[in-house]
């Protein structure tokens, strides 16, 4: 479907190959049978339960007149609101926004986070457009959106998404407010916002850190040792990323700095390779600098991303976009586990093919799931209004105080002021939200692996989707589906 990547499309799949939304599908109807939810709860919960596509012009600033096509869809209202980011990008379609509004859903059951699933895609190439168009192109979709209530903090909370970022969401934000000026949760209709317009600390790195979390925790797992014949630790590992974005930059820093070796990372249009280990954050340095990994001068750069995804290393991450591999690369991937950073980065086919070679596969829905989950805390700050650790910060640090003055009278020695400050300190915003995200991951990484085990040891992904159809099911049962149009 979409050609960003270099070459991916004819070097990943065979033309009878899925696409997206098909692939998503086409896992859904696996988990389902497994999952033991009947036919017809199924049915309700894999529709779509609304679509918008609009068209609405712009003026460009040399006085011409474009005409913009942009999209939402929101897969499930079983859960309010319903969350889901906005992807600018030329290619964008119908059928991609379906299929990332599905994963939503599912990915916000697998971490029981309650919102429902939706996805945003605006049809254009944000780099031919200056800032003020692009401001005008955001707030005139988010006047669409609240138009046709699509938007608002009990209703659709849309995210960050491929070339769209803190700037885009505070101008959707503003748009909504100043068409809802009584609504003292306005800052609650948009996540991923900067700091100062309500954003909370922590979001940016959050999906790379979720990669990070549930790759430690699935190689903890005797199973997965006994099938890759890894050890359960992080240290030592050989890690290579293919996509080297906001998502891939962060778990390949949570990586390092965890003891793993980063030996491949590659960008939309070239590959670098480095046995040895590749410098982060010179290699970041260098993309910001020059706007490829092109010439990056300690490695081999390979032209295509699709090198990364085929060299030798225990665990791949394709952090990238979907499709990536598929029937005609599968049989070159030499990785032990792969955690999909990217959605839907791997085929039915190929996936039945590398879990029957002993690949563990960490699947999108739970890999990727902590900008879903950073995104829940960003909205709970905004509806409730304080920020994360204000009330008991202090109140924290006050308790191990008494309580280290004790120690130390016990003890007979003081400790030194660093040494103090470092018992008592406490917790951050963000280092709450690390601690909340972690929490998150670890309960839902053994969930599935539960599940899996409970089946007769079925892979992951579906272990991951029947868990999050149950918990769908389990909802809607609850609450009835009289008014579903589907039901």
């Amino acid at each position: 479907m979409s050609t960003k990547y270099h070459g991916n499309e004819n070097a990943a799949c065979e033309a009878h190959e899925p696409n997206f939304l098909q692939c998503v599908e086409e896992f859904f109807d696996i988990a389902a049978k497994a999952s033991g939810v009947k036919k017809s709860m199924v049915n309700t919960i894999r529709g779509v339960d609304a679509i918008l596509s609009v068209t609405f012009p712009i003026e460009r600033e040399d006085g011409e007149t474009e005409i913009v096509r942009a999209y939402r869809a929101e897969h499930s209202r079983h859960k309010l609101p319903v969350k889901g980011g906005i992807r600018y990008a030329e290619d964008v379609d119908m059928q991609e926004v379906e299929a990332l509004a599905s994963l939503m859903t599912y990915k916000c059951a697998v971490v029981d986070v309650p919102f429902g699933g939706a996805k945003g895609g605006v049809a254009i190439n944000p780099r031919k457009y200056t800032v003020g168009e692009l401001e005008r192109i955001t707030r005139r979709f988010a006047l669409e959106l609240c138009q046709k209530n699509f938007l608002g903090p009990g209703v659709d909370v849309p995210a960050p998404d491929v070339n769209t970022g803190g700037r885009e969401m505070t101008w959707m934000m503003d748009t909504y407010r100043q068409l809802n000026p009584t609504d003292i949760n306005a800052a609650g209709c948009i996540t991923g916002k900067p700091i100062n317009q309500g954003g909370v600390r922590g979001r940016t790195e959050a999906t790379g850190l979720g990669v990070y979390y549930s790759t430690r925790e699935f190689l903890k797992y005797e199973d997965v040792q006994k099938v890759t014949g890894l050890t359960g630790e992080i240290e030592g590992k050989t890690v290579s990323l293919q996509g080297f974005g906001n998502v891939a930059f962060y778990a390949a820093k949570f990586f390092v700095a965890n003891g793993a070796k980063v030996v491949a990372v590659a960008d939309s249009r070239f590959s670098v390779l480095n046995q040895n280990g590749l410098d982060i954050e010179k290699l970041g340095e260098y993309k910001a600098e020059h706007g490829s990994l092109e010439g990056y001068p300690d490695g081999e750069v390979v032209a295509g991303s699709t090198k990364a995804l085929e060299v030798e290393c225990d665990i791949l991450v394709p952090s990238a976009l979907e499709r990536q591999i598929g029937l005609k690369n599968v049989h070159n991937i030499k990785a032990k586990i792969i955690n999909e950073g990217a959605n839907g980065p791997i085929t039915p086919a190929a996936h039945e093919i590398l879990v029957q070679k002993g690949v563990v596969v960490v699947p999108d829905l739970l890999a990727n799931a902590g900008g879903v989950c950073v995104s829940y805390f960003e909205w709970l700050k905004n509806v409730s209004h304080v920020r994360f650790g204000r009330m008991n910060r202090k109140w924290e640090e006050q308790g191990k105080e008494r309580l280290l003055a004790l120690v130390e009278e016990q003890a007979g020695r003081k400790l030194s002021d660093g040494e103090r400050q470092t018992v008592i300190h406490g917790a951050e915003e963000h280092e709450l939200v690390y601690s909340g995200l972690e929490d998150t991951m670890i309960k839902a990484c053994e969930e599935t692996r539960v599940t899996a085990n409970e089946f007769g040891n079925i892979d992951y992904r579906t272990a991951a989707i029947a868990n999050a159809i149950r918990k769908i099911a389990s909802c809607l049962e609850g609450t009835g589906v009289m008014f579903s149009s589907r039901g």
